[in-house]
């Protein structure tokens, strides 16, 4: 659904043609949420499975950093190939 505005009554000047496509802005908060969860749930393993491995080996909280390291990383990749994706599918789209 889009919805085309024009010319105001009684104006200087033009009014700003917007066009809202309901589609597109529900395709991006699905986008954001998708990426707040994705970086949580790989930070949040990360972090919990170094300290797991911490208890388990008695260590200081080494393991903890490094499992909070590297569930940021992949949280990264992980919302890379989201965004990717999501480009590629809105630039298609675009096209046909």
């Amino acid at each position: 659904m889009s919805v085309r505005v024009g010319r105001l009554l009684h104006s200087r000047r033009p009014a700003r043609e917007t066009n809202i496509d309901l589609g597109k802005s529900s395709a991006y908060v699905v986008l954001f949420s998708e990426i707040g969860f994705v970086l949580l749930a790989t930070v949040l393993a990360g972090t919990l499975a170094g300290y797991w491995l911490d208890q388990r080996l008695g260590t200081i909280p080494i393991f903890v950093l490094v499992g909070f390291a590297v569930g940021g990383s992949s949280g990264a990749i992980a919302c890379w190939r989201l965004i990717s994706r999501f480009l590629t599918e809105m630039d298609d789209s675009d096209k046909s």
